[in-house]
This record gives C-alpha cells, sequence and structure tokens, in this order.
C-alpha cells in the first residue's frame, strides 16, 4: 500500500476530526433529546394541560423533525468542514511541494534557486533557513571554482620553470650545476609552501583548524617576534620598533595561531618597506586590545584596498612571485583573528605606507 502524501493525511485528520465531532452530535441528539422532551411533556401536564392522547404523536413528530434537521446538518457541515479541509491543507502542502521543486533544481547544479516567502509564518522561516542555505552553498561552490582557478593560475608558474630546466638538463643544453639545483630547490620549495599555505587556509575557512585560546600576555610574544624579525634586517633598512605598554590586560587568544598572525603581517612589512620603519603597537579599547604594524613602505592603492585580505590577491603579481609570497597569508591571517573571537582591518596610501591592525578579546 502507497504511502499517503502530507496533503491527504491533513485532509484525513481533518475528516476523521468531523465524523468524530458529527456522529457525537447524533448520538447525544438521538438518546436524549426525546427523553428531555418527553420530561418537557410531563412538566406541562403538572402544570395543568392535558396532553396523554397527544403525547406520543408529539414525540415521534420531534423524533421525525430532529432526525431530518440532523440529516441535513450532517450533509451541510459534512460538505463544508470537507471543503475547507482540501483548501487547508492545499493551501500548507503547496509552499511545501514547491520546496521540494526548488531543492530538487538546487540538486541538478541550479544554486540560484529560491524560495519566495509564504503567508504562513512557520513555513515562511523555514523558507528564509532554506535560502540562506542555498546560498551558502552558492558561495561555496564559487569560492571551490574560485580556489581552483586560482590554484591553477598559481602553480602554473612553478612547474613552468620547473619543467623548462628539467627538459634543459635532459637534452644537455642546461649544465647541471650547483646554482641549477638550487634553482629546482628554490621552486619545489615555494610549491611545498603553497600547498601548506592552502592546506591551512582551507582547513580555517571550514572550521577545522584547532584553536586552544588561553589567558595570554601578548608583550612577551611581541617582543619575540620583533627581536626575531630585527635579526633579517640590514643596516640600511627600515627600523623596526615595538610600542606596548606596560602592564598589558591578558587577552583571549591562541598564542601559536597569535605568532602565525604576526610573521604574516610583519614578513608583508619586511618584504614591501626598504627604508623607514616599521613599528608594532599596542593599545586597550573598552574589551579588546589591538595590535597594529604599521609600516612607510610602498603601499597600496585606494582601489586595491578591500581585495588585500583576499586569496591569491596581489597588488604585483610579478614582484610577489619573485619574493617568494604565496598571496594567501593575509586571507589566513584573517580567518585565524576570527577564529578568535576578533577583527582585522587595513589601511593604505600608495607610496607611503600600510597599517595592518587586529583585535583579540580581554580576557
Amino acid at each position: 500500500m502507497a504511502k499517503l502524501g502530507l496533503r491527504s493525511r491533513l485532509f484525513l485528520s481533518h475528516l476523521v476530526v468531523m465524523i468524530v465531532g458529527l456522529s457525537t452530535l447524533v448520538a447525544v441528539g438521538k438518546l436524549y433529546s426525546p427523553r428531555f422532551f418527553v420530561l418537557q411533556l410531563e412538566n406541562m401536564q403538572i402544570g395543568g394541560v392535558n396532553l396523554v392522547r397527544m403525547r406520543q404523536k408529539l414525540v415521534n413528530g420531534f423524533e421525525a423533525a430532529w432526525s431530518k434537521g440532523a440529516f441535513w446538518s450532517v450533509l451541510v457541515g459534512a460538505s463544508t468542514a470537507g471543503g475547507l479541509s482540501y483548501l487547508v491543507a492545499k493551501r500548507i502542502t503547496q509552499p511545501l511541494i514547491q520546496m521540494e521543486q526548488v531543492t530538487q533544481k538546487i540538486a541538478a547544479g541550479k544554486l540560484e534557486e529560491r524560495l519566495p516567502d509564504s503567508e504562513i509564518p512557520e513555513l515562511s522561516r523555514l523558507a528564509l533557513s532554506f535560502n540562506q542555505m542555498a546560498a551558502n552553498l552558492e558561495g561555496v561552490e564559487q569560492r571551490r571554482r574560485d580556489l581552483v582557478g586560482d590554484l591553477t593560475h598559481e602553480l602554473r608558474t612553478p612547474l613552468t620553470v620547473l619543467e623548462g630546466y628539467l627538459e634543459g638538463l635532459a637534452d644537455g643544453t642546461i649544465d647541471p650545476t650547483v646554482d641549477m639545483y638550487q634553482r629546482l630547490a628554490k621552486e619545489t620549495a615555494r610549491l611545498r609552501r603553497l600547498v601548506n599555505a592552502l592546506q591551512e587556509l582551507s582547513q580555517a575557512e571550514a572550521g577545522y583548524l584547532p584553536i586552544q585560546t588561553e589567558k595570554l600576555n601578548l608583550r612577551p610574544l611581541l617582543t619575540a617576534m620583533v627581536e626575531k624579525f630585527s635579526d633579517q634586517l640590514l643596516d640600511e633598512g627600515p627600523t623596526l620598533t615595538l610600542d606596548c605598554p606596560d602592564p598589558l590586560l591578558f587577552v583571549k587568544a591562541d598564542p601559536e595561531r597569535v605568532e602565525q598572525i604576526l610573521v604574516n603581517l610583519l614578513g608583508n612589512s619586511l618584504r614591501y618597506t626598504t627604508v623607514g620603519f616599521i613599528t608594532v603597537r599596542v593599545w586597550t579599547d573598552t574589551k579588546k586590545v589591538w595590535v597594529a604594524v604599521e609600516d612607510t613602505g610602498l603601499g597600496i592603492a585606494a582601489d586595491d584596498l578591500p581585495h588585500v585580505f583576499e586569496r591569491f590577491w596581489r597588488a604585483d603579481r610579478s614582484r610577489d612571485r619573485a619574493s617568494g609570497g604565496s598571496g594567501i597569508g593575509l586571507a589566513i591571517s584573517k580567518r585565524l583573528v576570527e577564529l578568535q573571537n576578533g577583527t582585522i582591518e587595513a589601511s593604505s596610501e600608495l607610496g607611503k605606507g600600510s597599517i595592518f591592525r587586529f583585535s583579540l578579546p580581554i580576557a
């Protein structure tokens, strides 16, 4: 036996309720109405009215009239209730049928499909949640396509270089020198860094990257990072300083991930700042502690600034490839900050420098 649909189930449930109600009405009326009528006649006799001869005829007439009225009441009531039950069931199931059709289209790859609002509040909320889910799926699919395209673009250059060197070594047009093997090792290392960064970014975006927050004193960590990067500066290069109040409020953060964020931000500043200064500045704002990396480097154009946290974005692709950047360090940093309930921002002026700042909640 085939399973009944929701519309049939709703209609049958209303029909059962209607039948029970009408059956109760008929049964009670059939059993008790004549008795009540006879009792009324007896009361009239007590009052002095002689109804002995007409009593049975009155009772029979009452039963006949009641049965006829009950029949038409049942007929009209059942028809009206049945029609209304059908309309109500149709009104409830129509959005669900439409949702099923839209779901089938989404499953077929038409992720732009959406459900309209419903007059029924519960179904309207269901449609809103469904549309949000469809929008998320569309965004995931778009990011997947972008990732495949960006990854193909990024891998093409080092793979082409490797292919050219290896073909030259194979046919003898390139001498197998130490310098040549160092170039091959450099391109291979670039591919490895790119793959590792992509894996980390995918884990961060999916929420699988472990975040172990604790009560953290930022000052020792910032001091160690500044000393570490200061060793990489040349005498004629920029100066790297730390501007941090003492004492500094503790934050709730993952020290390993905070260090990773600082490595990305300081690495970018060192890469694009040849003269002037780089300052790590810290301050407290209500319930947050802000950390900013300020530099006097090349800066970013106003049109490019909204895209700095996008995956694989570069203002100057050729320059960044030469320096070995993967193009996703800032995207990873943004996600790491968000996973620790913070925010990250950027401001810059072309030719004058940039400021990248992020916040962490106070413990």
